[in-house]
């Protein structure tokens, strides 16, 4: 809550994210618990979101194992082993970037399951074959074939295309669980 002058109250809380993130986030804790799994996330155009989403809830750290936030196409390259030569045939908003990315998170870590996003939040950076709220998610899962979405997300914010990829993404990573 803020005052007239604009400064947070004393004693309120201004929640990072929406319930139904915090729920999705929430659930997929407790199912990757039930399940012995651990997460690793892999992010370019949302920043680390995804994993600040899991690591906002009590007894993330269970299940949680760590994130990347690989914005630049360097960072892609030198901590999730994407190819150069594919960031620059595809651009880095592709499936196969994400999909590389995803697996690159997972040989990386300890983790079983991994969730990647690249995409154009916005309110710049977006082309007529690849314009603002594109954006690609893929997970992948130890033994199992991975998986990609391509989602447009018609938000009038550079936050409401970020928010709506972290929940897209949560969601995903759940359905991977069943």
């Amino acid at each position: 809550m803020l005052c007239a002058e604009g400064r947070a109250v004393k004693g309120t809380k201004t929640p990072m994210f929406n319930l139904e993130i915090v729920t999705l986030a929430r659930l997929l804790i407790d199912e990757c618990r039930e399940r012995s799994l651990r997460i690793v996330t892999a992010e370019s155009c949302t920043g680390g979101l995804v994993a600040g989403a899991i690591c906002s809830v009590a007894g993330s750290s269970d299940v949680f194992e760590r994130g990347f936030v690989t914005y630049s196409n360097r960072a892609k390259q030198e901590l999730l082993g994407v190819p150069g030569d594919l960031i620059a045939d595809l651009g880095a908003v592709s499936e196969p970037v994400a999909r590389m990315m995803a697996e690159g998170a997972l040989e990386a870590s300890n983790a079983h399951l991994s969730v990647a996003i690249t995409g154009v939040a916005g309110p710049g950076g977006g082309t007529r074959l690849k314009p603002v709220g594109t954006v690609h998610i893929a997970t992948a899962r130890t033994n199992q074939r991975l998986m990609h979405e391509e989602h447009f997300f018609e938000e009038d914010t550079r936050e409401g295309v970020q928010l709506a990829a972290v929940q897209a993404a949560l969601q995903m990573m759940r359905d991977r669980l069943v």
